[in-house]
Parts: C-alpha cells; structure tokens; sequence
C-alpha cells in the first residue's frame, strides 16, 4: 500500500479527479497566527537583532559540511518557533518521508516523487507498485559505468576507429540545465581536470540554428558521441536538433553511422530504435522523475561521466545522498533545507517578497542560478491547490542570480537601495584554482570572499544620513549616498566545490523547493503551465510549412495582431533600393560603399590649411638611479584536492 500524502489539517488528499475541497494552509490558526506576527515583524531592525546575544548561534545551522548562517533574516526567534509551529501543522516531514519512500504525491499525474532514490546507495530498498525502483536505478547506473569506461578507454570506437573524445548532449529544460550546472561546476575542479583531459562536452538546447552551429563548431564528426535525451522521444525541438546533428554526422560519415555515434536517454525504445539507434545504446529512466529533478538520473549521469568518469559522478550522487539523509533524520530546528524552506516561505508570503536572488562566489557556480531557477519557478509557480482550489495568495518566487563579484557591478544597485530582494550568499573557504601573487595583500580568493562577507552585513545593516554627515558627505549627496539596510539573507559557506559538495548544494536547493510546495499545499511536481505555448506552436507551425510549400498562401486562425506579425515574418527582410537580389553579406558591402560615397570630400587644400598643433616645452628630467633588479617570482600553483567525507553507504 502506497503511504498516505495528508493535507494541512491531516486529512487525507484527493485522489486525481476527485473534486473533493480540502482546507487552504491561509485558514489554519498557525498561517493565520504567522500572518499577525509578521505585521509586528516588519518593524524589526536587522541592526538590533544582530546585537542580541546569542542570536549567532540560534540562527545558525551545520551538517555534512555545510554552515547555513540564517541571523540576517528579518526574523525573532518568535517568528523562528511560529514557522515551526506550521511545518508541524502541515506534517511537512511527514511529507518528506511520504516522499522518500514512494507515495503518490503527483497527484495530478498520479505518480510516485522519488528523485531522491536516484542516489540511494545500492543497499536501500524502496518498493513502488511492486517494484523495487533502486534496483532499477543501479541496474541503469551499471550500464552507464560500463559504457563511459568503454568510450574513455577507447574500447569502443566511431564508424572510423577513431576514440570518441567529444560529446554533445542533446535536451532541453530539465535535459539541459541540470547536467550544464554540474559541468561548470567541475570544469576547473582538480581531480575532474585530470580526468578530462583531452574530453570535451557540449550541450545543445535551443531549437535556434546559432546553438547548432555553436556546439558543433570546430568537431569532427568522426570523434564525436551524440546523447539524446528526451524521455519520450517527442519534444520538439530536442528532435529537430537530433535529426540535424543526424544530418551532419551522415554527411560525413554515412547513414550508418548513427548507431555508433548517437545513443539515448528514453523511455520510448521503438521511437530511438526508428531513429536508427541501437537499443543496446539506450539509458532509461522513469516516469516517477520530473525533468527539473532528473541531474542524478542518466540524463545528467551519463554525459558527466563520460566527460569526467563515471568515479566522479559516484561521488556526485553520494553528496546528493547525504543530503537527503539529513533531510529525513535531523530535527526540524537544525534541517537546512527545512530552515531555507521556511523562511523561504516567509519572506514570500508574509513579508511580501516576490523574488529572490542566488549569490554564489565562486564562477564554477555560473549555471547555478539558471537551474535553480527552473527548479523553483516550474516547481511552485503554481496558482490552486492540490484540489484545484485558488490558493489566494501568490506561491513561488522569481529567482535570479551571478557569481559574485560580477553580480556587484551589475544588478546590486537595486538590491541595495531599490526592491527588498532576500538573497542567499554561497562561498567557499577554498578556492578550486588558488592563486596568490607575491606582493598583493591578499590572495584572489581571499579578495572575493572579503566580498562575500561584507554584502550580507551591508544589506542587513545599511548606512544611515547621520553616518553619511559624519563622514562628510554633501549635504545634497546625503540622500543618495543612504542605505536603507533590514534586507534579509543566508549564508551558505562550504569548504571546497568539488563532486560531493556540489551534489549537496543540488539537493539542498531541491529539497528547498519542496518544502515551500508542501506547505503552500500544491503540487511541486507537474507543470501544466509550460504546455499551452507548445499547443500553439503546433498551430504557427503547421501555417508556417504551409506557407513555405505555397507562396503566398493565407494566414488563417489567428488574432489579427498574430495574422499581420506572420505575414511580416514572412515577407522577409525587404529589400533596400537597388540591391534586389543580392545577399545579405552583398547586401551590406553595398550599403558600405554607399555611406562612404555620401561622406563629404576633404580637399588636400582644405588638409594644408590645418595648422599644425603648436609643440609643448620639453621638461628635461634627470635620470634616476637605477633600481635594483625585481627578483623573479616563481608562481606554482599545486592543487589541493580535498578528499570528500567517507560516505557510509555502499553504491
């Protein structure tokens, strides 16, 4: 029997198509309580809670390696307990273990949430319909390890006998996203540098031909590995850019070729085999995976171990476990994803803050930011109930965010003395790539994370115009020169971004998300919202091949904004007088000629007559003493390869 999923009040929720109303989480005495309180808390000041003693500790978490420092937010220890007080009245961790071991809680699509068994290790057992779905994922990891060691070995070769060294992953979303963040993430990591070398991964995404061009540019088809993933073999635009990328390497290698260079990630084996791959080439995955949550799956697993060995991902997936055991077993007032979780959902629906922003110091975290985003606003953009009813209120948060210290220079202005945006700060007490030039103060690391410490305490403390007048600002620069402060953050510092902890950040940042979805009481696993658009773009396609096949055919069954935006598309660029026929590239040598035709002569008389500028007196500077030779300094850069905690269980 599959466990039961419960409402805020404990009553059991409906099963899909069962209109039956349950109560909002707005009508429970804890929201409502919550919803008083923040009234009070909005005049809390950062300033003053900051100076309590002991507030430091109580608004401080630690596991696995991680320090989540939450003293910033805006935030009593009174709100702390009430928070708490709606976790429990949501059975928010009877969820997470309802969660965990496979209950229903897609209630929309009927489905099981098991993300979290992708990184079991091989001696858990979760049993869904019958099935023990963790055999099922070790069963697919095991094909992967033997595959990628293939191709990285150069076992298994192309059509040509060459080694494989180059990889384009095919997707989309979650197909794209996901495996991209951890790629950065382990670019310049030490130990996945040297099991790189000579490997290069590229993903491919957008339907848009520039991408194409772009992840192709400069590889040969005889060197390269195709993956494909799409679940069901169907999305769109994943299948147009595998049947041009099918195209270039059949050009050049043959139609045959595609067994030996293309392989997928599907479920839909009589479609890849159709496609002209060879089953055996074929990596599953399951229905109980969302694509948002799918990295640890082979859709994120299989690339990054071809490109970084499948040992890497090994230990890619157990940070992810660690993270999913403290979420399971550690108490609510030291649960990291639970405390994110929770004033998460305080910051958005009682201190009415739409967005928030994800700060990471480090550049590895670059695609960071865009999967988290994905993440979350799929996840709980969402406006009814797991009943369908309205929620009332608006759920999910606009997330953004760049690494520090780009970010600075770019949108902190608002976030400093524009919008309340809560932030979260992530650093590192070490640096993937240390470097430290003799004579500089500080090392480059220690410059970026002298930043990363001061934003935090500039956004919570501000600078006030009697602070500005005793520095002897303008009176008139007074105003501008203002910092309001009482802006909430977190502080996430961890000791190295390697395999292991960059699958702790991907679990935390998950397990997050769900939180805040259980306790608005809506389902965090489907998204209906992304297909409307894909409806419609069936429709503008089928006129667009219509109109190509027959010049000039009709536009039909639009709005009439629509109709003339398709017929302009359609039209093309127009031509520029006198330049008919020619090509775009012809077409703007033309213009060239043509503007510097119309630029007026300058007469060689006109020239003569410019006089010439006047010489300044010559200062004579007597020599200086010759200095003493700069030693020469020998820069060597040893990385320092931290070795991840033991994980305790066996993969």
């Amino acid at each position: 029997m599959d466990p039961v999923y419960t409402g805020c009040h404990g009553a059991t929720d409906p099963a899909p198509g069962d209109l039956a109303m349950t109560a909002l989480v707005t009508e429970t005495a804890a929201w409502k309580t919550l919803a008083a309180h923040a009234e009070q808390a909005k005049h809390l000041q950062l300033r003053e809670l900051l100076a309590a003693p002991g507030r430091a500790s109580e608004f401080h978490a630690e596991a696995e390696g991680l320090v989540l420092d939450y003293s910033r937010q805006l935030a009593s220890s009174e709100t702390r307990r009430l928070l708490f007080d709606l976790a429990r009245s949501c059975d928010v961790q009877g969820k997470l273990t309802a969660m965990a071991v496979g209950g229903k809680l897609n209630t929309t699509e009927d489905r099981s949430v098991l993300h979290m068994a992708l990184r079991a290790s091989a001696d858990t057992s979760i049993i869904v319909d019958g099935v023990d779905v963790v055999a099922q994922v070790h069963e697919v990891l095991g094909q992967i390890r033997v595959f990628s060691e293939e191709i990285r070995s150069g076992k298994r070769r192309g059509a040509t006998g060459k080694p494989l060294t180059d990889v384009v992953s095919i997707g989309i979303g979650g197909s794209y996203l996901g495996p991209e963040f951890v790629n950065e993430a382990l670019r310049t990591e030490p130990a996945c540098v040297a099991t790189s070398q000579g490997r290069r991964l590229r993903f491919l995404a957008n339907v848009d031909p520039i991408d194409v061009n772009r992840a192709l540019a400069d590889l040969d088809p005889a060197t390269t590995l195709v993956v494909v993933v799409s679940k069901t073999f169907t999305t769109a635009e994943t299948m147009l850019n595998a049947r041009t990328v099918r195209a270039w390497l059949s050009a050049a290698l043959g139609a045959k070729a595609t067994a030996k260079h293309m392989v997928a990630v599907s479920t839909n084996l009589p479609a890849v085999t159709a496609f002209g791959i060879d089953p055996a080439n074929v990596f599953g995955f399951w229905d109980w995976v969302g694509g948002r949550y799918s990295v640890c799956s082979a859709v994120g697993i299989l690339p990054l171990s071809l490109q970084y060995s499948y040992n890497a991902m090994e230990e890619f997936l157990a940070g992810a476990e660690s993270i999913d055991q403290h979420l399971l077993t550690a108490p609510m007032e030291s649960n990291l994803p639970i405390l994110m979780g929770l004033f998460g959902v305080w910051n958005s629906s009682f201190l009415g803050h739409a967005s928030r922003a994800l700060l990471p110091y480090c550049q590895s975290l670059m695609r960071f930011a865009p999967h988290i985003q994905q993440v979350d606003m799929e996840s709980n953009g969402k406006r009814v109930a797991l009943d369908g009813t309205p929620l009332g209120f608006d759920a999910g948060e606009v997330n953004f965010g760049e690494p520090g210290t780009n970010g600075q220079h770019s949108f902190y202005q608002l976030i400093h003395q524009g919008r309340v945006v809560p932030c979260d700060f992530l650093g590192f007490q070490e640096s993937q790539q240390p470097i430290h030039l003799p004579g500089e103060a500080v090392a480059n690391h220690d410059e970026l994370m002298a930043n990363f410490f001061a934003q935090p305490d500039a956004l919570a403390f501000g600078k006030t115009a009697e602070e500005c007048a005793a520095e002897g600002v303008a009176a008139a620069l007074v105003p501008h020169k203002v910092f309001p402060g009482n802006r909430p953050s977190n502080v996430l510092l961890l000791e190295r971004l390697s395999a292991y902890t960059c699958g702790q950040l991907l679990a935390l940042y998950e397990h997050r998300t769900v939180v805040q979805g259980f306790i608005w009481g809506l389902n965090s696993f489907d998204q209906w919202g992304v297909e409307l658009g894909k409806v419609l773009a069936k429709q503008v396609r089928a006129q667009l091949s219509t109109s190509r096949a027959t010049p000039g055919a009709a536009v039909t069954g639009f709005n009439p904004s629509t109709t003339a935006l398709l017929e302009r598309y359609l039209r093309g660029p127009a031509p520029k007088p006198g330049m008919a026929g020619l090509t775009t590239s012809a077409q703007a040598k033309t213009s060239a000629k043509a503007r510097a035709a119309r630029r007026p002569a300058v007469s060689a008389k006109a020239i003569a007559k410019t006089p010439a500028p006047k010489k300044k007196p010559v200062t004579k500077v007597p020599p200086a003493k010759p200095k003493r030779p700069a030693m020469a300094a020998k820069a060597t850069a040893k990385a320092k390869i931290a070795s991840k905690p033991k994980s305790k269980s066996k993969r």
